[in-house]
């Protein structure tokens, strides 16, 4: 399985995703906004652009590393 494109790591286990919120007015350059919700597994992926959420401090979130 690809990696994928993007990962955002995140403090809430519902986010929405754009496309575009990052880039300066990007509203158009994305797609329609639509809520994720990050459940057990600790990540959401947009359906859209791919994008990968990490909710910070859950069990895909690699950067805590393995003493929690």
């Amino acid at each position: 399985m690809l990696p994928p494109p993007e990962s955002t790591r995140v403090s809430s286990s519902r986010v929405a995703c754009d496309g575009a919120s990052e880039i300066p007015g990007g509203a158009a350059l994305g797609h329609p906004r639509v809520w994720l919700e990050i459940d057990e597994s600790g990540y959401a992926d947009c359906g859209y652009c791919d994008r990968r959420f990490i909710l910070i401090g859950g069990p895909a979130d690699e950067t805590t590393g393995s003493d929690h």
